[in-house]
C-alpha cells in the first residue's frame, strides 16, 4: 500500500467507482465526490480541496478529501473518507485519517471537523470517528431529510 497526494484526471472515474462500491451514497452524493476531484484538477490547491489516496498498485483503495473552512483561522473540514469495502477493517481508514490530520497540522490547522448522517447505517462510521478521537460537537435534526439528522464531530489536533 502506498500513499499519493497528487490528483490525476483518471481519479474521477476511480473515485466514482469506490464511492459507489460502498452502497452508502446516493447518486447526487457520488456526483459531489467526483465534482470535488474535477474542481481540484481545474484549480489546483486554489480549489481548497486536498486529497490523500491509498493505493495498491494503480488501484485506489481509499481516500480522503479535506480543506480549510472559509472564514476560520485554523479549522478544516474532512469532506470525504472512503475505503473500498474489500479493504475495510484493515486499518486503512485510520491511516488515511491520521495522514490527513498530519497534513492539516502542517498547514497550520488546529481543528478538524467531520459531518455524517445519524441514520443507523452510519453507526459504524460514527463509532470509527469516536475511536479516532473525534467528539460529537452537534446534531442538527432533520438536516438531510425528515428523520435523517446530521452529526458533526470535532477533533482538536495536537503537535
Amino acid at each position: 500500500m502506498k500513499i499519493r497526494y497528487n490528483v490525476k484526471k483518471e481519479d474521477c472515474n476511480k473515485i466514482k467507482e469506490i464511492v459507489e462500491l460502498t452502497n452508502f451514497f446516493n447518486e447526487k452524493e457520488v456526483d459531489v465526490a467526483v465534482e470535488l476531484i474535477k474542481e481540484h484538477i481545474a484549480k489546483g490547491v486554489e480549489s481548497g480541496y486536498h486529497f490523500v489516496f491509498s493505493e495498491v498498485g494503480e488501484k485506489i483503495i481509499g481516500y480522503t478529501c479535506y480543506g480549510p473552512i472559509a472564514c476560520t483561522t485554523s479549522s478544516y473540514d474532512i469532506y470525504w473518507i472512503v475505503v473500498n469495502p474489500d479493504y475495510q477493517g484493515k486499518g486503512i481508514g485510520k491511516k488515511l485519517l491520521m495522514e490527513t490530520e498530519s497534513l492539516i497540522l502542517k498547514a497550520g490547522g488546529s481543528r478538524s471537523y467531520i459531518e455524517t448522517s445519524c441514520r443507523l447505517q452510519y453507526n459504524k462510521t460514527r463509532a470509527f470517528y469516536e475511536r479516532c478521537g473525534y467528539n460529537l460537537a452537534s446534531v442538527l435534526k432533520d438536516f438531510y431529510d425528515k428523520g435523517d439528522d446530521k452529526a458533526t464531530y470535532c477533533k482538536i489536533l495536537e503537535t
